[in-house]
Parts: structure tokens; C-alpha cells; sequence
């Protein structure tokens, strides 16, 4: 994580482990759902700003309303939702966080790699994503069924663009299709060849940049 001033919020604290470090270093705002870890936090960090209620329902544009970093173990289940929430959120300025490894990899693909996909693009086209180290199950306790991964993303972009986050689901919805038969769905008179591309070419084959000009081209 860049050394940085930013207000840090950790989402899911549970019984406050990684928070008492935290608190060490950096002011610290806090967002926990369970009523229950909620009553433990308090007492133990009576000066923690801690929220107790689900990030999702909360997160409007920004979930704060100051530049922050978010820093996280995250429940595998949102893990995406919330990354991409973070990615969107112009006052996140870098992601740190422990996801399941599947999901780590997607974000971090690059193009040819059989798991490369709209995820990788969109996070590359609004950050440097940095898949760190990937952490095995039997690290926790109790152990989880898959492997975890810590991934960095440090924003270089305030937002992504919603209407290139659904242009590249267009462009994705079958990665065995062809990327014309994909984008024709919608764009009907699409064709590759009409930007240097082959026909027959398939998404995981094309580049985040060049997706962002035929985006450019047919919006």
C-alpha cells in the first residue's frame, strides 16, 4: 500500500485483528454488519469510527466523503461487487485487499490468459493492479475450500466509464464466440477487419486499449 495521509476504512473488521494494527498507523473508519462484532469493536476500540451496517446499502457515489484507501479481508461472496464499487468511487484512491485467489486472477489477467476478461480491462483502464502473493487455505482458522490472494489496486483514475463497463459485458457475454458475434448483438453492423483485427478474433485476444477505441468508435 503507497504511504499515504488518506483516512483508511476497512469493511468487515470481525473481533478487530488487522483494525488494532491499523489504528497504529492511520485514522481508520470502519464498516461491520454484524450486530454482534459491532458491540466486541466498541469496547475494545472506544475511539474507532466504526459504522455498523451493510457497505452495500450504504455506498451511494463514494462511501466517504474524504480521499481514503480501502483495506479489507473481504467475504469472497462481494468481493467483486465491492471492488468494482471501489474502482467506481472517485474519493478510493488505492485497494488492498485478501479475496479468493479465482477472483484475484480475473482482476489481474492479462490479454491471451484464459482467465482475461472484462474485470481485468476495466480495473487496468482505472488502475495498476498488483497481484501480490497468494495465501493457502491452511493459513486460517478455520480453513477455507480455495485460495486466498492479496491484490493492490493504486488508482491512477478517479471512475471508469458505466457505458464501457457495459460495452465490454457486450463484448464478453460468450468468450467461446467470436468478438463479432458478441458485439453484433448490439452493434449490428460491427466488424473487426474494419479495425485491423481478424476476423475471427476472440476477446481474450484483444487488448484493453484497443477495446477502449472500438468503444470510442461505435458509442
Amino acid at each position: 500500500m503507497p504511504n499515504t495521509n488518506n483516512l483508511v476504512v476497512e469493511i468487515g473488521p470481525g473481533l478487530g485483528d488487522l483494525t488494532e494494527k491499523l489504528l497504529e498507523k492511520r485514522r481508520v473508519k470502519a464498516v461491520e454488519i454484524d450486530t454482534d462484532l459491532c458491540e466486541i469493536l466498541k469496547e475494545k476500540f472506544p475511539n474507532l469510527d466504526l459504522i455498523c451496517d451493510d457497505v452495500l446499502e450504504i455506498w451511494q457515489d463514494s462511501l466517504v466523503d474524504e480521499e481514503y484507501d480501502l483495506i479489507a479481508n473481504l467475504p469472497y461472496y462481494i468481493a467483486t461487487n465491492i471492488i468494482l464499487k471501489a474502482l467506481k468511487d472517485k474519493n478510493a484512491k488505492n485497494i488492498l485487499v485478501l479475496i479468493q485467489k479465482e477472483v484475484a486472477d480475473k482482476f489481474s489477467a492479462k490479454v491471451g490468459d484464459k482467465n482475461y476478461s472484462s474485470l481485468a480491462i476495466l480495473a487496468s483502464s482505472v488502475a495498476n493492479v498488483k497481484k501480490l502473493f497468494d495465501i493457502p487455505p491452511g493459513a486460517f482458522v478455520p480453513a477455507p475450500k480455495v485460495t486466498s490472494s492479496v491484490i493492490l489496486f493504486e488508482k491512477f483514475k478517479d471512475s471508469y466509464d458505466e457505458d464501457f463497463a457495459k460495452f465490454l459485458k457486450i463484448a464478453f457475454a460468450n468468450p467461446r464466440k467470436t468478438l463479432k458475434k458478441n458485439l453484433s448483438v448490439k452493434y449490428k453492423n460491427f466488424n473487426p477487419e474494419d479495425f485491423n483485427l481478424a476476423k475471427n478474433i476472440r476477446p481474450h485476444q484483444v487488448d484493453g486499449s484497443t477495446f477502449f477505441q472500438l468503444f470510442s468508435k461505435v458509442r
